[in-house]
């Protein structure tokens, strides 16, 4: 990761073929083994092995990404747009980070400058944190919307199917 003035930029590196087959087939059995992957995909288990450790350190995301809030009894989610002041962002995504109830938070372009996916117990709870978000110095605005149902989850394996179809 490098600093690119106040936001953290991440600089990975593309994943080959191999790295791309053994994701996929980690992304149908996630607790399969390195030496069943070998087997499955015709290749040498330390080679596997390798390449499953380099992942699992620096591609995939920690444990903390695939917890759903609603098994924590925060059942509530809302997207908040804020529109800020851009030479306070640093110090915004600094505030933000710092409220729990805040999952992620990303730059935009467009119309909005952050937006910010909360999860809250309930109504009450998600305007508390409406309210802490308007009072970071440097947010003008803030415009929530309440998801009513989650339509298409987050997933990358048709992604990465599509990137192995050579169809990418």
């Amino acid at each position: 990761m490098i600093a690119v003035g106040d936001a953290n930029v991440h600089i990975m590196q593309l994943l080959d073929t191999t790295d791309r087959r053994i994701l996929l087939a980690l992304s149908s059995a996630a607790k399969r083994t390195g030496a069943a992957i070998a087997t499955a995909l015709n290749l040498g288990r330390n080679t596997v092995q390798t390449r499953m450790t380099r992942l699992e350190n620096e591609v995939l995301d920690s444990i903390d990404r695939r917890i759903p809030p609603e098994v924590l009894g925060y059942g509530l989610l809302s997207f908040v747009e804020l529109h800020v002041d851009q030479r306070c962002l640093g110090d915004i995504a600094a505030k933000l980070e710092a409220i729990p109830e805040v999952l992620e938070a990303h730059g935009l372009t467009g119309s909005a400058d952050i937006l910010v996916r909360v999860a809250a117990k309930d109504a009450e709870e998600l305007f508390r944190v409406h309210g802490q978000l308007l009072h970071i110095d440097g947010v003008n605005r803030a415009d929530s919307a309440l998801s009513m149902a989650e339509l298409v989850p987050y997933r990358t394996t048709a992604l990465l199917q599509h990137s192995l179809s050579g169809n990418a």
